[in-house]
């Protein structure tokens, strides 16, 4: 999060991306793993966490 930003605002460069279906991309974590979580439109949630 950048400075200055308040509770509730989204720096505008991200704005474009928060309707899509692609991810922006993200620097590998430290411990190797991610954690994706997909919700179906029943509302059912599905998490797991693979090895990168």
């Amino acid at each position: 999060m950048q400075v200055g930003i308040g509770p509730g605002e989204v720096v505008s460069a991200h704005k474009a991306t928060l309707n899509s279906d692609t991810s922006r991309p993200y620097d590998k974590p430290k411990n190797g793993r991610i954690a994706i979580k997909v919700i179906n439109h029943l509302g059912d949630e599905v998490l797991k966490v693979f090895r990168v």
